[in-house]
């Protein structure tokens, strides 16, 4: 598998893992209760009975089976962190380090450019504004006026509108070197199982070997 299908996959450990591990979390899966009812003692005619409360899941008779296959997924995702991290190693690139950069570039990008798109405006609100004065009994009285507010914008719009068009750039040409990684490069991996398996399926195989 090329890196690129090698990140999907190991995505789909991590989802197997989890579910695994909301299973075996569940308390009513993990125990077993038993409810004695203690019909003797109220009627010495009647017979006491044992119940035994079924959990409300699937996996409660197979619970041995799930720890094994929790564990064997997280040794799976080893294997394949391995077998990534030889491939990475060998790259014309820090690969996390440019993935992670071009998210912020683009983030960055992205603000400057709607920073570029914002205009100077000027707008009348009407009696929006208070101003005072005295009557003609010498008292101050408040009045009502209208407010002429002028927005500007507060930076060099050629300059965001450059730095937005470099980054936009840089993020481009390094999105298509990190894709050519993805395709280009081989992991010696062998996946345990179709990455579109769900997760009964996968435990089915897992306990049928």
């Amino acid at each position: 598998m090329n890196l690129k299908e090698a990140f999907r996959f190991q995505n789909r450990l991590e989802y197997l893992i989890e579910k695994a591990e909301n299973i075996l979390d569940d308390e009513d899966c993990v125990t077993l209760t038993k409810r004695t009812y203690l019909y003797k003692k109220a009627n010495p005619e009647a017979e006491n009975e044992t119940v035994t409360v079924i959990p409300d899941t699937e996996y409660y008779r197979q619970l041995n089976e799930m720890i094994e296959f929790a564990v064997y997924l997280l040794d799976q995702r080893e294997k394949l962190s391995e077998a990534i991290n030889k491939v990475k190693y060998n790259l014309p690139l820090d690969l996390d380090g440019e993935i992670s950069l071009n998210r912020y570039r683009q983030r960055l990008a992205e603000k400057f450019r709607r920073m570029a798109r914002i205009k100077s405006k000027e707008v009348t609100e009407t009696n929006s504004g208070v101003g005072y004065r005295f009557n003609n009994d010498g008292n101050q009285v408040s009045y009502k006026c209208d407010v002429k507010r002028v927005t500007t914008i507060n930076f060099n719009r050629n300059t965001v509108r450059k730095y937005a068009a470099q980054l936009s750039g840089k993020s481009d040409a390094t999105s298509m070197e990190v894709d050519k990684c993805m395709i280009n490069y081989e992991v010696e991996y062998e996946p345990v199982f179709d990455v579109n398996d769900s997760f009964d399926e996968v435990f089915e195989k897992f306990t049928s070997k």
